[in-house]
């Protein structure tokens, strides 16, 4: 793999910094790599319906992210 330097405006890294980790990447270098893939090959566009059903899966694991275990086995409906 090929290491480069890439300038970038301080308010542009500030929004990196929030975002790549929520995102799932590893690190900034893994972020910006498929930031730069998806510039030289576009992502497909998914309908307005996915991206409604993408968008309710998020918030149901935010809403699950705050549950107690406790709470989890009774949503589940697990008895130990």
């Amino acid at each position: 793999m090929e290491k480069i330097n890439v300038r970038v405006p301080q308010a542009l890294l500030v929004q990196i910094d929030e975002v790549w980790e929520e995102r799932g990447y590893a690190n900034k270098s893994e972020f910006i790599r498929d930031a730069l893939r998806d510039a030289v090959n576009p992502p497909t566009q998914l309908s307005e319906e996915a991206l409604q059903h993408l968008a309710e899966s998020r918030e149901q694991r935010e809403r699950d992210e705050t549950l107690s275990h406790d709470e989890m086995k009774d949503r589940l409906g697990i008895d130990d």
